[in-house]
């Protein structure tokens, strides 16, 4: 592993659950919550995951989310909406425009990065602003900033710090099971990896949708490989036609605990149908828990599983050239 991931990115996905204490008790001033409607989240590649993540949270509350990965905010932004802007870098070109359109909307705004360009701008315009440090890369810090965000926007939230605690301790469990100081049969992620041998198709239910984009990202940022997507409802209307014919992609179900009963219905339909035409698939299930231990404990599985592949085919997971590139041709237009 150490030859292979040659700056050591499974060494943070090791200290995880620690990293994720520590930044839960992190001397952050939550906000204000207060007649907060509408929520938007903006943010690019592992920065906009969280978003995503805050927005399953979010989901069986009144308030409306909006998830922002692109260039615009949606005309439903009031002066009475709160926009979320994050990017670890601070430079991220498309939620810097975001957040210069919300500035000039009126609307209440608070931004999380490590530095750059947003946080010259929150000072100079005098936006509320968190500071959170970077560890390793951008999708490496995700536990640092979710658990950094959770702390500021508790009083908007719908769990309990009871909830989150649990989180960080299903963190720790998992641990246990699938670090790099856990290389054997058992180990979940390792697992999954071994059995990645050709293009995955990432099958989810509604609720653990952050979870698939997640595993998506990362597979094609440390494992540099192709990989799809689909809702298990949507893809009984169209997506399961596909294996009709012979295929070489390969199944893997995320499946929640506490899935819809019409969901659950659907998935041991799905399982039939490959089973008699001899599809090979792997079932990742969550434990059971509140929301956000489901999509913690998930996400920290298939990440390392997506280092454990790269790894196994020999590809340092953290180098993103493509990315680089097209960063430096932007910045020259």
């Amino acid at each position: 592993m150490k030859n292979v991931d040659k700056s050591r990115m499974y060494e943070i996905y090791d200290n995880w659950p620690e990293i994720a204490e520590n930044s839960l008790n992190m001397d952050f001033k939550e906000i204000i919550g207060e007649n907060i409607c509408h929520i938007v989240f903006a943010g690019m590649g592992g920065s906009g995951t969280i978003g995503d993540v805050f927005a399953s949270v979010l989901s069986k509350t009144d308030i409306h989310v909006d998830v922002v990965k692109g260039y615009h905010l949606p005309k439903t932004v009031k002066q009475n909406s709160l926009l979320i802007c994050t990017s670890v870098s601070g430079n991220t070109i498309e939620t810097i425009t975001v957040l210069k359109e919300g500035i000039e909307l009126g609307c209440q705004i608070i931004v999380f990065s490590s530095d750059g360009e947003m946080k010259k701008i929150c000072n100079e315009k005098k936006i509320e602003y968190r500071e959170i440090t970077m560890n390793h890369s951008p999708r490496a810090s995700f536990v640092t900033y979710l658990y950094s965000m959770i702390k500021v926007l508790l009083p908007i939230l719908p769990i309990s710090i009871t909830d989150v605690s649990d989180s960080i301790s299903e963190l720790k469990k998992i641990n246990e099971k699938i670090s790099s100081f856990n290389l054997n049969e058992k180990n979940i992620s390792l697992n999954i990896a071994n059995w990645i041998k050709n293009t995955p198709v990432i099958y989810y239910p509604w609720g653990l949708e952050s979870v698939a984009i997640r595993f998506k990202n990362s597979l094609q940022e440390n494992s540099k490989m192709h990989v799809m997507l689909d809702d298990i409802i949507e893809s009984c209307h169209n997506g399961i036609v596909s294996w009709e014919n012979d295929s070489t992609l390969q199944p893997i179900l995320i499946e929640g605990e506490d899935d819809y009963i019409k969901t659950k219905e659907r998935w041991k339909i799905i399982k039939e149908i490959f089973l008699e035409r001899d599809i090979s698939f792997y079932e990742v299930k969550s434990n059971k828990g509140n929301i956000l231990t489901k999509i913690t404990q998930l996400i920290y599985i298939l990440d390392y599983c997506t280092i454990y592949l790269a790894i196994l085919k020999n590809i340092d997971p953290t180098p993103v050239l493509s990315i680089n590139l097209i960063k430096n041709k932007l910045e020259k237009l």
